[in-house]
């Protein structure tokens, strides 16, 4: 097997939503493989760098202020990254937004008063902006006939939320919910990827998504315990066990995969 099969050397990845918990795993692990990353964030700054990322390079690094729910912004982003690396090789459409465990009430209240202007902001960072990143980088990759872009999406894109997990706050007079609008965003994903897949082909662009379960960020031991007892292989991920298949989506090792879903959930789906 070709050992340089997984490699990303000089390649330019665009990552949005770079600075979260998993955006800076995959910019690090970007970077251990050779590729010069692109972080496009609302607050990017250099102090909120994990010792992974900031021990590389300045050089194969940029930290840019980016909105993805705007096209100018992310149109300046792409006019500084072709003036520092030129057209872009990849793009990791990241950054999402969910209501979390202690947003305000209403936020994860019942369906019928969920609100309207939190569906809207959703739609807005999860679908919109995957959109308008696709238009902006995707455009510029399939202009350079090669590309790849990776749309990572949830479990909750496939299945509904098991609101029995959230039983506990409930019976302690919350009215707790998982909000439907992140998993309706999620779902979009995986059609947006396949129309994006086939737009593409004669291109030479590959669009794929890839499918998280939930990672874990010391949620309170309530909701592990039934998160957990839910997952077959009974835990969470870690937040580096998406790595390798990112890698592999953005290689040369999936030159013949696209419109696809790679799912890795624990086997979350599987039941």
């Amino acid at each position: 097997m070709d050992k340089d099969l997984f490699s990303l050397k000089d390649r330019v990845v665009v990552v949005t939503g770079g600075m979260g918990q998993l955006g800076q795993q995959y910019a690090g692990v970007l970077l251990d493989y050779g590729a010069r990353v692109a972080i496009l964030d609302l607050e990017p700054r250099k102090s909120r760098l994990n010792d992974r990322v900031a021990g590389h390079a300045e050089g194969a690094l940029l930290l840019l202020r980016a909105d993805v729910t705007s096209k100018g912004s992310l149109e300046a982003a792409l006019r500084e990254i072709r003036h520092q690396w030129g057209v872009p090789h990849a793009l990791v459409n990241n950054a999402a937004l969910d209501s979390s465990p202690d947003a305000p009430a209403q936020e994860n209240g019942p369906f019928e008063s969920y609100p309207e202007s939190s569906w809207d902001a959703v739609m807005n960072v999860n679908v919109k902006g995957v959109f308008l990143c696709c238009q902006t980088f995707g455009a510029q990759m399939a202009e350079a006939g090669r590309g790849s872009i990776v749309n990572i999406c949830s479990i909750y894109g496939l299945v509904s939320p098991d609101q029995r997990i959230y039983t506990y706050r409930r019976k302690e007079g919350q009215g707790f919910y998982k909000p439907g609008a992140y998993s309706a965003s999620k779902s979009a994903l995986l059609n947006l990827t396949r129309y994006l897949a086939t737009y593409w082909a004669d291109r030479n662009v590959r669009v794929n998504t890839l499918t998280l379960g939930g990672v874990f960020n010391y949620q309170d031991k309530q909701f592990l315990k039934g998160y957990c007892a839910r997952v077959p292989l009974g835990r969470m991920a870690r937040e580096d066990e998406y790595n390798g298949a990112l890698i592999f989506l953005l290689s040369d090792a999936s030159s013949y995969m696209t419109g696809s879903n790679l799912v890795i959930d624990g086997g979350w789906t599987a039941w």
